[in-house]
């Protein structure tokens, strides 16, 4: 088995509805996203051989689905009134409407996702909300 590992980190506002704690109000991160790749085989031909990928390509595409998260407003669906994100929009703020709680956990799954959607072998993702804190998503 082989592996690659790089990270990146994004800033944004996130709450978490139906939480009981410090949580439930309006907060910020930053967010610290470390991803791995596994494969059972290196590549066989051309610019990639012997390797798992390309260092550059795999870290341009986490920066790229970071940078999807960077400086916006995490918002669950459903838990803002309409009014309300509305208001926020026609304001200038950057919202990101996602179909999950924006749990740490949740956003090593999507940002896992996203990955494997860009055809990388993604075998697990680290997001840290905190220097000491993290949740860990592994494809299944």
């Amino acid at each position: 088995m082989y592996g690659l590992k790089t990270e990146w980190h994004f800033d944004s506002a996130h709450f978490l509805a139906d939480y009981h704690g410090k949580c439930e109000n309006l907060h910020g991160h930053r967010w610290r996203v470390v991803a791995y790749l596994r494969t059972d085989a290196l590549g066989e031909a051309g610019t990639e051989r012997d390797m798992v990928m390309d260092f550059g390509a795999f870290k341009r595409a986490v920066r790229e689905v970071c940078d999807g998260l960077d400086h916006t407003f995490l918002v669950e669906e459903g838990t803002l009134a309409p009014a309300t994100v509305a208001a926020l929009e026609a304001e200038g703020f950057s919202l990101t409407v996602l179909p999950f709680r924006t749990t740490a956990e949740n956003l090593a799954r999507h940002i896992c996702d996203e990955l494997r959607a860009r055809d990388l072998p993604c075998a697990q993702v680290d997001v840290y909300e905190t220097p000491l804190n993290c949740a860990t998503y592994v494809a299944g």
